[in-house]
């Protein structure tokens, strides 16, 4: 069974339910569409990850939003 992951940030920028049965809908289509496999069995995970719990630079992405 063929699985993608898709991590994104979480907390208050959580996106809707909606939004994620359109992500997980066109990426299960784009899969189909460019690697030509059957997606009956493909399974796509979201992983809303805390915003405090990783970074770039050496800085939480929640300090980087700040930042800006």
């Amino acid at each position: 069974m063929p699985i993608v992951t898709i991590k994104i940030t979480g907390d208050e920028e959580s996106p809707s339910t909606e939004s994620k049965k359109q992500l997980i809908s066109k990426i299960t289509n784009i899969i189909g569409e460019v690697l030509h496999k059957n997606t009956h069995n493909l399974c796509v995970i979201i992983e809303e990850v805390p915003m405090d719990s990783y970074g770039i630079g050496g800085v939480t992405v929640r300090e980087l939003r700040r930042r800006k």
